[in-house]
C-alpha cells in the first residue's frame, strides 16, 4: 500500500511539472523510495528528472522533475546545510549521526524534511529543507549533554563524511540472514521474523529473501538495529567458517 502511494505521488509530481511548466520536488527519499523510483521511472512523463541530496554521494536525495531544456529556466533544489557546532569544543562530546538525528527528531521534524548527516571532528552537518533549516537554527541548542549552536552554511569541510566502523564476524556463508544474526547478536528465528515483518532492506529495497547471498558493496538496513555495508570475506577459520568484514554505519 505504501509503495502504491509513493508511486502515485511521484507520478503526480512528474505530470504536474509536465503540465504546468514548473519544477516540482519530492521530500528527501529513503533508499527504498529511491529504489522504487528507479523501478518506475520509465513510466513517468518525459519531463526530465534530476537527483541531488546536497553533496556528492548523498544517501538521502530529492527528485526534481522538469528540465531547463523543457522549461527554459532552472531552479535550485530546496536544500540547505546546517552546521551543528559545539558552543565549547573543549568540553564537547564526540557526537554521532544517531545523536544528531535523535535531537532533530525530538524537535518534531518529519524525517522526509531532512537528508544526510555528516560529521567532522565534534561538529555535524545536516542537510534539510530551508524552512526546517531556519527552525533547527532557532530551536536546536543541545545534543545529549553538549550545548550547540546552529547556522546555515555553504561550506562543507573536506573532513565531513559518513563514518563507518569495521567489524568482523564468523559465519558459515555469505547468506544475509546469517550475517545479520551474527552482527546484531540475534537468533536466526528472530532474524527471520524481521524479514517477514518487512524490516530488512537490501540496497534500498525491502526484501523477504533471507537466503540472499551478499556481494561486496551491498548495503543492508535492519530497522531497529542499524545499517551496514558488506565488505567481503577476509579469511577462513579452522572449522571452515568464513571470516566476514562489514562496515557498520555509526
Amino acid at each position: 500500500m505504501k509503495d502504491d502511494f509513493f508511486r502515485r505521488r511521484i507520478l503526480d509530481l512528474a505530470e504536474q511539472a509536465d503540465r504546468t511548466g514548473r519544477y516540482t520536488f519530492t521530500d528527501f527519499l529513503t533508499a527504498a523510495e529511491y529504489a522504487e523510483y528507479l523501478a518506475v521511472r520509465n513510466q513517468l512523463p518525459r519531463c526530465g528528472c534530476t537527483v541531488w541530496g546536497g553533496h556528492e554521494d548523498a544517501d538521502r536525495v530529492m527528485l526534481r522533475f522538469g528540465s531547463e531544456e523543457q522549461l527554459g529556466y532552472t531552479e535550485e533544489f530546496p536544500i540547505v546545510c546546517v552546521a551543528v557546532i559545539p558552543a565549547q569544543e573543549k568540553f564537547a562530546e564526540q557526537l554521532s549521526h544517531r545523536d544528531i538525528l535523535g535531537a532533530v527528531m525530538h524537535l518534531g521534524i518529519e524525517r522526509g524534511q531532512t537528508g544526510d548527516i555528516l560529521t567532522a571532528d565534534k561538529s555535524a552537518y545536516l542537510f534539510c529543507t530551508p524552512a526546517m533549516g531556519e527552525y533547527i537554527c532557532r530551536e536546536l541548542t543541545r545534543v545529549r549533554h553538549t550545548t550547540v549552536t546552529c547556522r546555515i552554511t555553504d561550506r562543507l569541510p573536506e573532513t565531513a563524511e559518513t563514518h563507518f566502523e569495521s567489524v568482523t564476524v564468523q559465519a558459515a556463508s555469505e547468506r544475509i540472514d546469517g550475517i545479520i544474526a551474527k552482527l546484531y547478536h540475534i537468533s536466526r528465528g528472530d532474524c527471520l521474523a524481521l524479514f517477514r515483518a518487512g524490516k530488512i532492506a537490501l540496497n534500498g529495497a525491502v526484501t523477504e529473501n533471507s537466503s540472499a547471498q551478499l556481494k561486496t558493496g551491498d548495503v543492508v538496513s535492519v530497522r531497529g538495529c542499524g545499517k551496514f555495508r558488506y565488505a567481503g570475506i577476509t579469511g577462513t577459520t579452522r572449522k571452515g567458517n568464513r571470516i566476514i568484514e562489514v562496515e557498520k554505519y555509526v
